[in-house]
């Protein structure tokens, strides 16, 4: 039991780690590189690609979380046993920590680097396009929302089998897509901390908006999704859980 959990939360820390460094490392290294620039379509793209990827890379080992936000949500819709939830949001947390540093290694390495926003999120003066608090936090709310709504149906009994990778991961470039003039994106409380611990002073101020409003949004749909998709689709998991517990 020990020897799988260690499984499960390396699985969460290398794929946290992969979606902060290479999603935050695309808008940190290439979005405003001149001429080759990727622009806000091309983080999103990176977004999307690293859960993509580490979705079939490790998402067999742990579920592919690699979000507190989806944690918690699991959790809610019975996903996710009890014993997992903290320990996977913990492992989380440190990824994305250790990936914004290592990106922090890496580009202030370049002679005249400025480190400005540094792939941080923030509403009001912080926002992109200057959007409002209660307009950050709505947007952050909905958009979790769906995205949990989206993993459990991908997931759910009836849903195609081994392709939930891929809507998943097409599902977090819309929501780039939509919100990075809103908030720089988060969606991911993991995501927000990283970058902000870095960037300081009132990205870190703000950072509370890019826990409560994600974790409100997907527990909302993990709790829908009780009532929503068949009980045996959730209750699956929760046996299965069982049976490798025992």
């Amino acid at each position: 039991m020990q020897n799988d959990m260690a499984r499960r939360l390396a699985a969460e820390f290398i794929g946290t780690f992969w979606l902060v460094f290479g999603g935050c490392g695309a808008a940190v290294l290439a979005a405003g590189f001149p001429a080759l620039g990727i622009g806000f379509t091309g983080v999103s793209l990176a977004f999307g690609l690293t859960v993509l990827t580490m979705a079939y890379a490790v998402g067999h080992i742990s579920g592919g979380h690699f979000n507190p936000a989806v944690t918690l949500g699991l959790w809610a819709a019975g996903r996710c046993a009890n014993r997992h939830a903290l320990r996977y949001v913990v492992t989380q947390v440190a990824a994305a920590i250790v990936a914004a540093g290592t990106l922090w290694l890496i580009a202030s390495g370049k002679a005249g680097w400025e480190p400005g926003a540094f792939a941080s999120n923030g509403y009001g003066e912080l926002s992109p396009g200057g959007y409002s608090m209660s307009a950050a936090f709505v947007a952050e709310a909905l958009l979790t929302f769906l995205f949990l709504l989206i993993i459990v149906g991908t997931t759910s009994k009836g849903a195609a089998t081994g392709f939930a990778g891929i809507p998943i991961g097409f599902a977090l470039v819309l929501i780039h897509l939509i919100s990075i003039p809103i908030t720089n994106t988060s969606v991911n409380p993991a995501r927000s901390t990283g970058p902000a611990l870095f960037a300081g002073g009132a990205y870190v101020g703000q950072l509370w908006l890019f826990w409560v409003a994600p974790v409100l949004g997907a527990m909302l749909a993990g709790l829908l999704a009780r009532s929503l998709y068949e009980p045996s689709s959730i209750e699956d998991t929760i046996v299965v859980e069982q049976r490798r517990a025992e």
